[in-house]
């Protein structure tokens, strides 16, 4: 069922209103299969009468599996503390890989979440708005309390009457406040709790494809969260993908069952539990001219991490080091559809027209004269030299949106490893076959294409993209578009296998472009 859960804890009753028994608590059912599972309001009474304290508590048949602290009803944000207990238990449980943030140093460990940003959150959204926030918090909170600490048959309640009908709060579009939220609370707990949310949704999505209950999940659904910013002359979108929630373009398995069926069911597991993370930082400018304004865009940063959603168990097992790896990235940038305000577009990268050197070399020896064997001999020797990329950079248009792409290539056979599959290769299949072989062993060596942690950076700088506007635009702040389309590949790095996949994720979103004389 559909919860709405915070205009239930802020409609409660106050003081004068509330039962005189001490015992008495007020109940929410949270799954409309059984009235065994709800979270409960119990007053705490005190000396002062005029003040009053409520306890929360998640309850299974008449069992509490979860209290919450006291919340004061008449302080200024009176359930501000119900809140942030529920951040902090969701960021101190979040799956955190060996190459995760709160890892990487050892005094980098995540301290207690400020009560500060939660509070500007809650005082700059409406009721309204604030309660899609609050529900997902609350199903996060409730995922990890039914993993560790409630009896399995919550679990099941959990997944088939709570999770599915709400899953619509993970998409971008539901989650205004959640983007807020990020901004205002900084990278480290954004990463704790994005990897919170892929981890519960792909254990809901898991369950889904194995025939485990949750018909009532959408395919709308299955696409994880992005936002983007404007800031400090930056245009950022950040984007996060569950693998399991991405659009697979090419495996082979066609039965999506028999995913979980097959004999290396262990590395299908090990693939599952990842999550896409993607940084897309474009530099922008805007200079005003006599007659017409310019702005400026060129990539300062692309990144793109595939996290592991686990828990740092089962190291020792060769399966669950392997991963998935970026093969194509597609980025764009331009104004909002329709506008007739840009009068051009100009790119700042021309096409690859990639130069052959050929040295040729021959050699003649002859003899003349009477002779019955004549000695004469041709010797032809031909060098040919290239140079091969291993990530082609390419800039396009498509009407005044500038389009950057960046693709992964073999450089033995010159395949692009995103449209790969076995047996087609550009020459009909002997170079095909190939390219799961070239890209063994792809995190080590001089010339590996990723990180040794298996991510790709992408930060030099480029040539970048100018449009001119009409100089009567000066003063506004225009909505500009800006997007992308990650594609990841799966070959054998460590292991025997012949499994491969790739997919791909696609996120839109808009960011301001201020048009004002000394904003910049």
């Amino acid at each position: 069922m559909k919860m709405d859960l915070w205009s239930w804890i802020t409609e409660l009753p106050n003081s004068d209103e509330w039962p005189t028994d001490p015992s008495s608590e007020l109940a929410f059912p949270l799954a409309s299969s059984t009235d065994s599972l709800q979270l409960k309001a119990r007053r705490k009474f005190t000396s002062n009468s005029d003040l009053l304290s409520i306890t929360f508590y998640i309850s299974y048949e008449e069992k509490p599996l979860w209290v919450s602290d006291t919340c004061q009803v008449n302080s200024n944000k009176p359930f501000l503390p119900l809140v942030l207990q529920l951040l902090q238990e969701i960021i101190s449980r979040s799956p955190n890989a060996h190459d995760s943030i709160n890892t990487t140093c050892p005094r980098s460990n995540l301290q207690k979440l400020k009560h500060e940003p939660v509070a500007w959150v809650l005082d700059s959204h409406s009721p309204e708005t604030f309660a899609s926030f609050f529900n997902l918090v609350f199903l996060a909170r409730l995922f990890w309390l039914c993993a560790c600490d409630a009896p399995s048959e919550v679990g099941s309640v959990y997944f088939n009457s709570m999770l599915a009908p709400n899953l619509e709060a993970f998409s971008s579009a539901h989650a205004p406040v959640l983007r807020a939220f990020c901004v205002a609370s900084g990278i480290d707990v954004e990463l704790s709790i994005m990897r919170t949310f892929g981890y519960m949704l792909t254990k809901c999505l898991m369950l889904k494809e194995v025939g485990v209950g949750l018909q009532l999940l959408t395919p709308s659904c299955n696409v994880g969260f992005s936002y983007a910013a404007e800031t400090h002359g930056l245009w950022v979108l950040k984007g996060y993908a569950p693998l399991m929630a991405m659009t697979r373009c090419r495996s082979k398995v066609n039965d999506a069952r028999s995913l979980f069926e097959s004999k290396e069911s262990v590395l299908k597991y090990a693939l599952a539990h990842q999550q896409v993370e993607v940084v897309v930082q474009l530099e922008y400018s805007v200079e005003f001219k006599e007659n017409y304004i310019l702005v400026n865009a060129r990539v300062d940063n692309i990144r793109v991490h595939v996290a592991k959603l686990g828990f740092n168990k089962d190291e020792e097992n060769v399966y669950m080091n392997e991963r998935h790896f970026p093969s194509r990235v597609r980025v764009w940038v331009g104004p909002e559809a329709g506008s007739s305000y840009v009068t051009c577009l100009s790119l700042g990268r021309s096409t690859d027209d990639n130069e052959k050197e050929t040295e040729t070399q021959k050699v003649a020896k002859a003899s003349f004269g009477k002779m019955k064997v004549p000695k004469m001999k041709t010797i032809t020797r031909t060098t040919t030299r290239t140079k091969a990329k291993t990530w082609r950079w390419d800039q396009d248009s498509d009407g005044h949106v500038a389009i950057y792409d960046a693709t992964l290539c073999d450089n033995m056979t010159g395949v692009e490893v995103s449209t790969w599959q076995p047996h087609v290769g550009n020459d009909g299949g002997a170079n095909g076959d190939q390219v799961d072989q070239s890209f063994r062993k792809r995190y080590t060596g001089v010339n590996r294409p990723f990180t040794k942690s298996g991510n790709w950076v992408l930060g030099e700088g480029l040539e970048g993209v100018k449009w001119r506007l009409n100089k009567d635009m000066e003063g506004s702040v225009l909505k500009w578009r800006i997007g992308g389309q990650i594609w990841v590949s799966y070959f054998p790095n460590e292991v025997k296998s012949s499994y491969f996949e790739t997919r791909c994720v696609e996120w839109c979103d808009e960011v301001d472009l201020p048009l004002i004389q000394g904003a910049y």
